[in-house]
């Protein structure tokens, strides 16, 4: 539970399978399972076989004595855990998505990740139009925050040997936005096991033109309480002001 708890600033843990363990005065969760068979019209490689079970999703996680101050801003902090391994040649991910315009707005909402534990990449693309697609690779490891912007949806990749954890904070009340990504038949790229290699990235070719890739590097944003190192839970606990970017893009962005 140490790890995790250091990185969380809440005394989560998990098992052997992956799944989480909840410490003293959190309210347990029970995950939101995502299967291989749920996932089959975004994978490189449909027929592979794999394990059923890809990962774990638990939505709304707090100590019951903060509840009601999370409620109060509108938010939700969510922990997921993905499964280290690969479907056929690619690596377990999650099934990506976009976020809704905000009504009233021309802003999507925004959300934030943060790295628990192993390592994780972050395809960032924005939406498909005319002039294609950009894709941004972030890599993040124990510690790290990474910013989904407005305008952007996001898949998330376990390239590491162990199980990834990662939180999120998000703004409570919206659904996200699976249909683009899963018409395209996944993310503008595939991260796929490469001999000799730790990744080899392949572009999806339902993607015209042609997706244009880059890769940039975790950054702090201290105006909103992300810092290397520093909990975003215990943050937000500390300035909950600092996050109302995720509620209102639109001041912000």
């Amino acid at each position: 539970m140490d790890e995790l708890k250091k990185t969380s600033g809440l005394p989560l843990a998990v098992d052997g399978e992956g799944k989480l363990i909840f410490g003293e005065g959190l309210t347990p969760v029970t995950a939101a399972v995502r299967f291989k068979q749920e996932m089959m019209a975004v994978l490189f490689a449909a027929e592979a076989d794999s394990e059923d079970e890809l990962y774990y999703m638990y939505r709304d996680v707090c100590r019951t004595e903060d509840r009601s101050v999370i409620a109060k801003h509108g938010l939700r902090y969510d922990v997921t855990v993905i499964r280290p391994g690969q479907v056929g040649s690619e690596y377990i991910k999650t099934a990506g998505h976009y976020h809704p315009l905000k009504q009233g707005t021309d802003s999507t909402y925004p959300e934030v990740y943060e790295v628990l534990s192993g390592r994780a990449h972050y395809l960032l693309q924005t939406k498909p139009d005319e002039d294609g697609v950009d894709a941004i690779l972030v890599e993040a490891l124990p510690g790290d925050k990474v910013l989904i912007p407005p305008g952007y949806g996001h898949i998330t990749i376990n390239p590491g040997a162990t199980f990834l954890v990662m939180s999120n904070w998000v703004a409570a009340g919206f659904d996200s936005v699976y249909g683009v990504i899963k018409e395209l038949g996944g993310g503008a790229y595939f991260e796929l096991v490469s001999q000799g290699e730790d990744q080899q990235f392949v572009v999806n070719p339902r993607y015209l033109p042609a997706p244009r890739f880059s890769s940039r590097p975790v950054e702090d944003r201290p105006e909103f309480g992300l810092l290397r190192g520093h909990p975003m839970y215990q943050e937000f606990l500390k300035s909950p002001e600092k996050f109302d970017f995720l509620r209102s893009p639109e001041k912000y962005f």
